[in-house]
């Protein structure tokens, strides 16, 4: 009988890979608290607490955020946009400002206390020089004759 080799990082873990992986990516993909996502998957059977999968998030979140970065480097949608939001953090407006591919893939993230559009377009340019090529659709009212 032959044994079925581990992923080193899910050694000594009483759920399979796959219930884990689910987990984290349930709790950072949707705006789902500890104890919600307990009962998510108390729905489906897996008795977990919501403790265990705060320690899941905690240990595996980075890890996932890393595998997801290399999947998604240099395969960033042609067709970009600038999003923007008011939110209220500590009882003040503030305005959040997204860089943002076709598939919805969030590029860059400023929060501002005062709306300052001409930063928020300069907030394009990082993606910009990490991607080594200009993407297909760009709204052209974002930038001046620079790009």
């Amino acid at each position: 009988m032959t044994q079925v080799t581990r992923d080193r990082l899910y050694r000594r873990h009483r759920f399979p890979a796959e219930v884990i992986a689910h987990d984290v990516w349930l709790y950072f993909r949707f705006p789902l608290g500890l104890r919600m996502v307990e009962d998510l998957l108390a729905a489906r059977g897996i008795n977990v607490s919501h403790q265990t999968v705060r320690l899941w998030a905690e240990k595996f979140g980075r890890h996932f955020a890393h595998d997801i970065r290399q999947r998604s480097a240099g395969k960033l949608g042609d067709k970009w946009h600038l999003d923007e939001v008011v939110i209220s953090l500590g009882g003040k407006k503030h305005w959040l400002w997204r860089a943002v591919d076709q598939d919805g893939f969030v590029l860059e993230v400023l929060v501002q206390s005062r709306r300052n559009t001409k930063a928020a377009k300069r907030l394009m340019r990082k993606p910009l020089k990490g991607q080594g090529h200009v993407p297909r659709a760009i709204p052209v009212s974002y930038f001046s004759s620079e790009f």
